[in-house]
């Protein structure tokens, strides 16, 4: 993710109040496109319960500044003719998925450096599971939205916030995998001054220093 937008955030903020949303799901479609276009997310996955809902239109109005993908994973076929019903013109921004979240994001998506989980799903917490799992380079911010349904993952060993926004508003940034080094001190002497000279070499975990 790059540096915070605020220019982005302000847009994408504006472009989904004009999307007519506010009223059906209050401030959350507005906090999420906020959120993820000032973080210039470049792929944004949301996984549904149901249909594609306000929140999810809302990555589209993130996406539209950030010049991103949108990525909608749905349970089922009716969900998917539904969703694009709903969407309507704005359809085709979105590349729809029908399948397990969980596989998905461990998979095909796991470079997803934005990602919205509805916890209305029975394996939310295992999503976001999915994607701590998922982070090797890139961090990535999850949003779990229908917070207050639901038991959160509110003690998941990630920094999360609840936010008392809409019907609940999970927010967790997850940093990439740090991997292990471990390191070696060696002592050199300079052999035109003669000083000695301490140097710490490091190398991947597992592997050493044959001596």
């Amino acid at each position: 993710m790059a540096v915070w937008s605020a220019e982005n955030a302000t847009k994408a903020y504006l472009t989904t109040l004009k999307m007519g949303l506010k009223d059906k799901e209050p401030n959350v479609a507005e906090f999420v496109s906020a959120l993820a276009a000032g973080n210039s997310a470049q792929l944004l996955v949301v996984a549904c319960a149901g249909a594609a809902n306000p929140p999810a239109l809302a990555l589209v109005a993130a996406a539209h500044q950030t010049v991103g993908r949108v990525v909608c994973i749905l349970p089922g076929i009716e969900e998917l003719q539904l969703s694009k019903k709903i969407l309507g013109y704005d359809e085709c921004h979105v590349e729809f998925v029908v399948g397990e979240a969980q596989n998905l994001l461990l998979s095909h998506y796991a470079k997803a450096d934005f990602v919205l989980i509805d916890c209305n799903l029975e394996n939310h917490e295992g999503i976001l599971r999915a994607v701590q799992a998922g982070r090797k380079r890139n961090e990535a911010v999850v949003l779990g939205y229908n917070a207050f349904s639901r038991g959160s993952w509110r003690y998941s060993g990630s920094k999360t916030q609840l936010l008392p926004i809409g019907e609940g508003l999970l927010v967790t940034r997850i940093a990439p995998k740090a991997f292990g080094r471990r390191s070696h001190w060696v002592v050199k002497v300079d052999k035109c001054t003669g000083e000695e000279l301490v140097l710490r070499v490091r190398f991947p975990q597992g592997k050493g220093i044959k001596a």
